[in-house]
């Protein structure tokens, strides 16, 4: 049996094994979280390189992507530093691929969809959601400023934001650990820009931001994100949420990241290496992968 690890920074609350068949092929898939504990994330990965077939990197990304250019982020290079053998896959394979067709691949359980706004909390890490996002949108809002670096200025339509992107990466790509990992599993709530979040009828993005900032009423509106679990998709019912679309699949009752499910197809593809994005994209189709649509 191959096996697909992830390993977050993040809470261990949300940890989850499965056993994923495709195509006749058993694949372990886990989630293992060190809740903020980086030496203890970095022993891991140096214990298990060349045990198992594939390693989901969670809660940071190791580059950031704009366009066709990849901005390293040293502190998390750091924290995988002389993994030789196994493939290291931060997700950003998927956000360019999976995510960025979220709307077609959804589009039979969706039919056409357009929203007036759509409120994208951070979008820096997921270009191709926000790509997708916006050619379904009247207008859409990146609260990066506001949400990563507590300027209070939102950036309207995705030129502008690439323009601030295509300034501000560089720099981000130096930025201490303390300032790309957020260390929260968003258990915490204190409602922020709440004025962005009531006035869009789509809300995209990582779910860490939306469960920290959303506010209580959410009444009518789609929710389009990553990782969910089963307490995640039973509090936005709570709060009224209309559709909730989770961009990789679900299997035993969660999503999980797209670090942790791009882990699991490289397994699959067995090639030893990251997968590139046309083979990501072949692997897509291949086995039918899609979102998950939940109407509520």
């Amino acid at each position: 049996m191959k096996r697909a690890v992830g390993i977050s920074l993040r809470s261990s609350k949300r940890d989850k094994k499965v056993i994923v068949n495709l195509n006749g092929v058993d694949i372990q898939v886990e989630r293992i979280g060190t809740d903020g504990d980086v030496a203890k994330a970095r022993q891991m990965y140096l214990d298990l390189d060349g045990k198992v077939d594939a390693f989901g990197v969670g809660g940071v990304d190791l580059y950031l992507r704009l366009d066709q250019k990849e901005y390293p982020l040293h502190a998390a290079l750091k924290l995988v530093n002389g993994i030789r053998q196994t493939p290291l896959c931060d997700g950003r394979g998927l956000k360019h691929t999976l995510e960025r067709r979220v709307f077609e691949l959804a589009k039979p359980e969706l039919d056409d969809v357009r929203f007036k706004q759509a409120f994208i909390p951070v979008a820096v890490d997921r270009l191709g959601l926000a790509a997708a996002v916006s050619e379904v949108s009247e207008r859409t809002v990146f609260g990066d400023l506001m949400v990563a670096l507590g300027v209070p200025l939102p950036v309207y339509g995705l030129p502008a934001f690439k323009r601030v992107a295509r300034v501000m990466l560089p720099f981000v790509s130096y930025f201490p650990m303390s300032m790309i990992f957020y260390g929260s599993d968003g258990s915490e709530h204190e409602p922020r820009y709440v004025k962005y979040f009531e006035e869009s009828d789509l809300i995209a993005g990582d779910f860490l931001f939306m469960r920290k900032y959303m506010p209580r009423n959410l009444t009518g509106k789609t929710i389009v994100t990553n990782t969910t679990t089963e307490d995640n998709i039973a509090l936005l019912k709570e709060r009224g949420v209309k559709t909730i679309i989770t961009t990789t699949p679900r299997y035993d009752g969660r999503s999980f990241g797209t670090n942790t499910t791009e882990a699991m197809l490289t397994a699959y593809a067995g090639k030893g290496r990251r997968l590139t994005d046309d083979e990501l994209n072949g692997l897509i189709d291949e086995l039918g992968l899609k979102p998950t649509v939940i109407r509520i």
